[in-house]
C-alpha cells in the first residue's frame, strides 16, 4: 500500500481513535476483513455478518500482527488501537475514497448486466501492454469488495480497472463515489436484478448513476449496439465513445468463430485495421476487445500494443471456460446468469460443434415476470439439440424449450449419464446461488 496512517484513516471516516497515541502516525500494510488473512500491521475490518461477528476476532487479529481494528465497539482494554465508528461498512467506504485520492492514475470503472468481468479482464490485458495494472479480483465488485480492491493498489500501480456490480438503486452512486473513475465503461443493459430495478429502464437508470462521479476531464465508453446506451448523447459535456458492430468508430469486420481456437476479427479503430485472434470461445468477445481498444487508445496505446493485449486475454473462473474431458466438452459458464447472458452463451454453444446440450438452471432476481422470462429463454434454447433444465423456476424454461426438467441437481445427476453422450458439447449455466459448479465437477467424471 501507499503510505496510509491510522491518523489519516480516523480523519477520513470521522472515527474515534482509542488507544496508544504513539501509533497514530504508523502506516498500515493492508486492509483485511478476514481474520485469517491478517499480516503484520494490517487494519482489520470488524464487520458484523449474518453468521459471524468480526468484533469477536479483534484481539485474535492483534495477536496475529494487526495494527488496528476499524470497529463499531472496541474490546475492553484493547491491546492495540481501535478506530470506533457507527458503521464499519459505511466507514470503510470513506476510508477507501481517501485512499483512492492518493493516486493520480487512470482508473477505469466498468459495469454492465452482461460481460463486465470478461470486459474488465480484456481492458486490463490491453492496458498491461504498457502499464502496471491493478484489477478487481474474484467477485470483489460490491460495496465492500470495491473498497478492498482499491486498497490493493500500491506505489507501483500505473492504472487500475475496477469492476462495479450492483443490484439496486443508489449502489452505483456509492461505489462510483469511492472509485472516482477517469474512464467509465458500460457493456450491456440487460434483464438482471429486476426484482429491485423493475425493468431494463430501471437497470439503465441504476447503472448510469456512475456518470455523476466521473472524474473531471474523464470519458465514457459505451456499447453502441445496446438500444439504451446508444441513446446517451452527452456526459459532463462530452459525447460518449461508442464501440460495437453497428459501424461506430470502434467496430469490427470479418468476424470468424473458430470454436476452441478462438475468434478472428479485423478491429477497425477509427479507420485503422488491426487483425486479431481473440483467445476465447464466444463471438461476443469481439465487442469486449473493442471496448479494450477504445480504452487503450484513450490512454495512448498504439495498435501493436492493443493487438498484443487483446491476444493475451485469458478467461477467468467459471465464465465461458471450455473444458475438454476427452469424453465431452463442457462450457463452464456457471458463475451467474440472466436472460441476456444465457442467450449469448447459447449462441456460443452452437458455434462449438458436436451435439449441443444446454444444462440450464434458475435465473434469480428477475421479479414478477420471472416465469415468463424463463419460458422466453427456453424458447430461444430450442435451437439446441437438448435442453436440460434444473430448479423450480427452470420448469418454465423446460416448457419453453420442450426440454427435460429436474427439480434438484441431485435428481439431474441421476439422469445425466444417460442423457449426455460421448462427443457432446455441454453448456452449464445458472445463477450463482444454484451452485452449478457441482454439476460441472460431476460432468468431468462422465465416461
Amino acid at each position: 500500500m501507499k503510505s496510509f496512517t491510522l491518523n489519516e484513516i480516523a480523519l477520513a471516516c470521522g472515527g474515534q481513535y482509542v488507544g496508544d497515541e504513539s501509533f497514530k502516525n504508523t502506516e498500515i500494510s493492508s486492509v483485511e476483513r478476514d481474520s485469517r488473512n491478517i499480516k503484520e500491521n494490517s487494519l482489520f475490518l470488524a464487520i458484523k455478518g449474518e453468521r459471524v461477528d468480526g468484533h469477536d476476532f479483534i484481539e485474535k487479529c492483534f495477536e496475529s500482527g494487526a495494527l488496528c481494528a476499524l470497529c463499531e465497539k472496541a474490546p475492553e482494554n484493547p491491546s492495540k488501537p481501535c478506530i470506533v465508528v457507527d458503521s464499519t461498512l459505511d466507514a470503510v467506504k470513506k476510508v477507501a475514497r481517501a485512499y483512492r485520492e492518493k493516486f493520480d492514475i487512470p482508473i477505469v470503472g466498468i459495469s454492465g448486466s452482461v460481460g463486465k468481468t470478461s470486459t474488465k479482464e480484456m481492458i486490463a490485458a490491453v492496458l498491461s501492454s504498457r502499464f502496471n495494472v491493478h484489477k478487481t479480483a474474484g467477485n470483489l465488485n460490491n460495496e465492500l469488495g470495491v473498497p478492498l480492491t482499491l486498497f490493493g493498489m500500491n506505489e507501483n500501480t500505473e492504472a487500475a480497472v475496477i469492476e462495479m456490480g450492483i443490484s439496486g438503486f443508489g449502489e452505483m452512486t456509492r461505489i462510483s463515489e469511492m472509485v472516482q473513475p477517469t474512464i467509465e465503461v458500460i457493456t450491456i443493459i440487460g434483464e438482471c436484478h429486476l426484482e429491485n430495478l423493475g425493468d431494463r429502464d430501471g437497470v439503465f437508470k441504476a447503472k448510469t448513476e456512475m456518470f455523476k462521479n466521473l472524474r473531471e476531464g474523464g470519458r465514457v465508453v459505451l456499447n453502441g449496439d445496446d438500444d439504451k446506451l446508444s441513446q446517451v448523447t452527452e456526459v459532463k459535456g462530452e459525447r460518449p465513445i461508442f464501440y460495437g458492430l453497428n459501424g461506430e468508430a470502434y467496430t469490427a469486420e470479418n468476424i470468424k468463430n473458430n470454436g476452441a481456437l478462438g475468434v478472428d476479427a479485423d478491429l477497425i479503430l477509427k479507420g485503422k485495421r488491426v487483425k486479431v485472434t481473440v483467445p476465447a470461445i464466444g463471438t461476443y468477445m469481439v465487442a469486449n476487445a473493442l471496448a479494450g481498444a477504445a480504452v487503450g487508445e484513450l490512454l495512448g496505446l498504439d495498435t501493436e500494443e492493443i493487438k498484443k493485449g487483446v491476444e493475451s486475454y485469458r478467461t477467468v473462473g467459471s465464465r465461458a471456460n471450455l473444458v475438454d474431458t476427452g469424453y465431452i466438452r463442457i462450457v463452464d459458464d456457471c458463475y451467474n446468469a440472466n436472460p441476456t447472458s444465457v442467450k449469448a452463451s447459447i449462441d456460443t454453444l452452437l458455434n462449438l460443434g458436436g451435439r449441443s446440450v444446454a444444462l440450464l438452471g434458475d435465473m434469480k432476481e428477475l421479479g414478477k415476470n420471472e416465469l415468463a422470462l424463463h419460458r422466453e429463454v427456453g424458447e430461444y434454447a430450442r435451437k439446441c439439440d437438448l435442453v436440460i433444465a434444473v430448479g423450480p423456476l427452470a420448469q418454465a424454461l423446460a416448457e419453453g424449450a420442450g426440454g427435460v426438467h429436474f427439480v434438484t441437481k441431485e435428481d439431474a445427476m441421476e439422469s445425466l449419464p444417460r442423457l449426455i453422450h460421448e462427443g457432446d458439447t455441454v453448456l452449464v449455466k445458472a445463477s450463482h446461488s444454484m451452485q452449478f459448479e457441482k454439476l460441472v465437477e460431476f460432468l468431468k467424471e462422465l465416461k
